[in-house]
C-alpha cells in the first residue's frame, strides 16, 4: 500500500522526508473529501428511483468504506518512516469487537430503513382506506417506528451479550421511579391515546373546554401530540392544554358537523300580530348572505316578557368559528330590525306606570324648566282641592 502511493506521486526518494508524507495525507484527504462530496451530490437524483432510506444508508456504508480505506493508506504511509515499525493492516485485524459493530451498523441501518417503510405502508394504508385522521395515522407511525427501534435494540442486546434479565429488572425499578415522579405526565400521554381512539375533535375544530380554575376557554384546535393539545384563541392567545385536562371535562365541539345553530331573542309590541313578526323575521333572515338556507331559519314564540312577546331567531352557519357566529348575528340583528321598522312591527322598550294614591295626598311632579318648577298647578287637582286653592271652588 506504502509503495503504491509513493511510487504514483514520484516521491519515493522524498519519503524520509516529514514534509512528503504531510503532502501525501494531505492529497488522500483531498480523495476522500472529494469521493464524499460526489456520493452525496448524486444522492438526490438516487432517492428519486429508489427509497429515500436505502439511498441514505448505502451512502452511508461507501462513505465510511473509502473513508477506512484511505485511512488504511494514511497509517501505512506513516507507519513507512519508522523501518522496524509492523505494518498497520486495519482489514485483517478485525476482532469480535470488531464483527460485533458491523453487525450493530448492519442492524441499526436495517432498522431505519424497516422503519421507514412500515411508516409509508401505514401512511398509504390509511390514505386509501381513510379509516385513520392524519393526527392519528402520525401517532400509529410513531409507534410503529419505536417498536422497530425496540426490537432492533433488544437483537443488539444480545449481539454484545448483555444480561437481559438484570437489565429488564433495572428497567422495572426504574419504571416504578418514573411513574411515580411523572404521574401527571403519564396521565397526559394516556389521555392522549385516548384522544387518538375516540376522535372528540380533530385539528380546525372550535372547541371549548373548561379550566382548572373554574373558567372557560375556546378557540380554534391547532395541533394535538400525545401530551396536549394547542388551541389558539379569538382574542390570538395559543393555549396548551394537557390531555388529562381535556379527557376529563365536559368538552364542547361547535364544528363536528360543520355548521352550528345560533339562537337570537328579539321582543315585539303586545299590539303587534305575532305571527306577521314571525314572518317578517323568518324573510328577512332569510336575506342575510352568513345564514344558511338549508336548514331553514325559523321564528319561534318562547314567552311573555315585561312589555313585549318574546321571539327567538334561529338560524344555521357553516364552518363555525366565533369570528362567522358574531359575524352573522350582527347582521341578523341589523336586518329584522330593518324589516320590522319597514313593517310598522314596534321593538317596545320597557314601559313604567307611576299612580300616586290618594290617602298620600299624591305626589309633585317636578318639571326640568327652571320657570315651571314652583307654579302651583304642578300639584295634583285633588292635592289642590285639600288645600283649598281658589282655583278650585266653585263660582
Amino acid at each position: 500500500m506504502t509503495n503504491l502511493w509513493t511510487n504514483s506521486l514520484g516521491l519515493a526518494e522524498l519519503l524520509p522526508l516529514p514534509e512528503a508524507r504531510v503532502l501525501q495525507s494531505t492529497f488522500l484527504l483531498v480523495i476522500l473529501v472529494f469521493v464524499v462530496w460526489v456520493l452525496w451530490k448524486i444522492a438526490p437524483r438516487l432517492k428519486r428511483q429508489v427509497d429515500p432510506r436505502v439511498v441514505d444508508v448505502v451512502l452511508l456504508v461507501v462513505s465510511g468504506l473509502v473513508a477506512l480505506f484511505i485511512g488504511q493508506s494514511a497509517l501505512s504511509l506513516w507507519a513507512s518512516a519508522a523501518p522496524n515499525a509492523p505494518t498497520v493492516d486495519v482489514f485483517s485485524q478485525l476482532t469480535s469487537a470488531g464483527l460485533r459493530i458491523v453487525i450493530t451498523v448492519g442492524v441499526v441501518a436495517a432498522a431505519y430503513i424497516g422503519s421507514g417503510m412500515l411508516v409509508r405502508a401505514v401512511d398509504r394504508f390509511t390514505t386509501e382506506t381513510g379509516g385513520l385522521t392524519s393526527h392519528q395515522s402520525e401517532v400509529f407511525s410513531r409507534l410503529t417506528e419505536v417498536a422497530v427501534y425496540l426490537l432492533a435494540g433488544l437483537l443488539l442486546l444480545s449481539v454484545w451479550q448483555v444480561d437481559v434479565r438484570a437489565f429488564l429488572i433495572g428497567a422495572g425499578f426504574l419504571g416504578i421511579i418514573i411513574g411515580l415522579a411523572a404521574n401527571e405526565t403519564l396521565s397526559a400521554l394516556i389521555a392522549g391515546f385516548t384522544l387518538m381512539f375516540s376522535r372528540p375533535f380533530e385539528i380546525g375544530d372550535w372547541i371549548q373546554v373548561p379550566l382548572e380554575n373554574g373558567g372557560e376557554t375556546d378557540g380554534i384546535v391547532t395541533d394535538i401530540t400525545l401530551f396536549s393539545t394547542r388551541i389558539e384563541t379569538f382574542s390570538g392567545k395559543y393555549v396548551v392544554l394537557p390531555n388529562d385536562l381535556v379527557t376529563s371535562n365536559t368538552l364542547v365541539n361547535f364544528g363536528r358537523k360543520g355548521r352550528l345553530r345560533i339562537e337570537v331573542e328579539v321582543g315585539i309590541d303586545y299590539d303587534a300580530d305575532p305571527k306577521r313578526g314571525v314572518d317578517v323575521a323568518k324573510r328577512a333572515m332569510k336575506e342575510v348572505d352568513e345564514v344558511l338556507n338549508v336548514p331553514r331559519p325559523n321564528a319561534v314564540l318562547t314567552g311573555f316578557g315585561e312589555s313585549a312577546v318574546i321571539l327567538e331567531l334561529r338560524f344555521w352557519i357553516d364552518r363555525p368559528s366565533s369570528r362567522r357566529r358574531w359575524r352573522a348575528t350582527t347582521a341578523v340583528i341589523a336586518a329584522v330590525k330593518h324589516a320590522f321598522d319597514r313593517e310598522g312591527i314596534k321593538i317596545p322598550v320597557p314601559q313604567r306606570e307611576v299612580a300616586g294614591r290618594d290617602e298620600t295626598g299624591g305626589f309633585r311632579v317636578v318639571s326640568d324648566f327652571p320657570d315651571q318648577r314652583d307654579r302651583p298647578d304642578q300639584y295634583e287637582g285633588h292635592d289642590r282641592r285639600n288645600r283649598g286653592d281658589p282655583r278650585d271652588r266653585p263660582d
